[in-house]
């Protein structure tokens, strides 16, 4: 009798490592995402418009509460458990899942963990319900890998407010948040500091980048501030230099890892199945060796990069993983999926390059991926100073 054709591409059972309850909750959620978000995917990537009615339906899933439980459902999942969300998200649809990271790990992140008890109460219920989207402004048109020393955009203290001058570039749902966390060096210190810009305030404005090849759904927007007038009150208590912003961060470079490995397990999975169903010279292309050689490398590559994020969230649930291990397992995974990606569109041939088999939309977005939250190169040197004790670093 033959063995029964394993179709999972998580050949080594990385998922069986969660619980029961957390393993039932993410089927529920993949069945909700394949049932309500996915039809939505590839028009609104089509098109490049933002599919608004997504909002509601992400808030009906709780996303933005499972790493705030105490402003959720008081249920604290365990890291591996938003790891694998992270997947699934990605699994559906990079463009959204990218959307949801940015309201709830940049943005909420900030105001979670850089603002005081006052302004977490003040914002985050209304995020956690998506009630009010969140956005966050970093990197700017002339920086982007050296914006720690190279921040342009600065903060003037006057009275009781601040005023905020500069420009931000690439902010992901920045055309239309809410609430906007900006990033500036103070002009008295000389230290990054963090605020919180409403929605509506004056001189700010936010313009959509046009003509994206990847992640097209995500509002990518060129931010100009021109003294724009913020309270004291919004300035983010707990931040008091780029060492903080850089904590934010390092915590979501690993949500990257994960990202990177939901881009490489659709991929492989849209290959797998058309393999077996597209018949040349007789037969299915699955049955032809190089195909099947193109597979396994695909396997091969996402089985390692389960190793890595599991390992790396594990490290995290015992509070020993670093700024160093994130930053190694993003340049990994991205490196990784690059190539999956790619040997994925070349089995689908010239099919591989239109949307209607879906591939394309992967194979365009992985460029993304690979890029932002650190590029591989600073990821590498990151690392590398942490293995030599030896900055490279320009």
């Amino acid at each position: 009798m033959p063995k029964p054709v394993i179709t999972n591409p998580d050949f080594f059972g990385f998922y069986d490592l969660l619980g029961e309850s957390e393993r039932a909750e993410l089927a529920e959620i993949r069945e909700y995402l394949e049932r309500e978000v996915k039809p939505l995917a590839n028009r609104a990537w089509d098109t490049s418009e933002f599919p608004f009615e997504v909002v509601e339906k992400f808030a009906k899933l709780r996303l933005a509460s499972y790493q705030f439980p105490e402003h959720g459902d008081g249920v604290r999942r365990s890291p591996l458990f938003t790891g694998f969300l992270s997947l699934e998200l990605n699994r559906i649809d990079p463009s959204l899942a990218v959307f949801s990271g940015v309201h709830t790990g940049l943005a909420m992140g900030s105001i979670y963990h850089g603002g005081d008890q006052e302004q977490r109460d003040r914002w985050i219920p209304d995020m956690v319900e998506m009630n009010r989207i969140g956005a966050f402004a970093l990197t700017e048109p002339e920086g982007g890998s050296d914006v720690a020393g190279g921040m342009r955009t600065t903060a003037r203290k006057e009275g009781d407010a601040w005023v905020l001058n500069g420009s931000k570039r690439w902010i992901g749902n920045g055309t239309f948040a809410d609430l906007v966390v900006v990033w500036a060096r103070d002009e008295a210190d000389g230290n990054v500091k963090g605020f919180v810009v409403e929605k509506g305030t004056p001189g700010f404005t936010a313009t959509k980048i046009e003509g994206k090849i990847a992640l097209r759904t995500v509002q990518n927007a060129d931010i100009t501030l021109t003294d724009v007038r913020v309270p004291e009150a919004n300035r983010l208590q707990q931040v008091n230099s780029f060492r903080d912003t850089a904590k934010v961060l390092a915590m979501t470079r690993g949500g990257v890892a994960w990202q990177a490995l939901g881009v490489a397990v659709r991929a492989y999975e849209l290959a797998r199945e058309y393999a077996v169903e597209r018949v040349q010279f007789g037969k299915p292309i699955g049955g032809f060796q190089m195909i099947q050689d193109l597979l396994v490398k695909m396997l091969g590559n996402i089985t390692a990069m389960f190793g890595v994020v599991v390992r790396l969230n594990e490290l995290v649930a015992q509070g020993s993983g670093s700024a160093e291990q994130a930053a190694l397992a993003k340049a990994f995974t991205t490196t990784k999926m690059r190539e999956v990606v790619a040997w994925a569109r070349e089995l689908f041939g010239g099919n591989g390059i239109v949307l209607d088999y879906e591939v394309a939309k992967f194979f365009a977005d992985a460029e993304a991926v690979y890029s932002f939250e650190g590029s591989r190169e600073m990821n590498t040197l990151i690392v590398g100073k942490a293995i030599t004790g030896l900055s490279a670093f320009a």
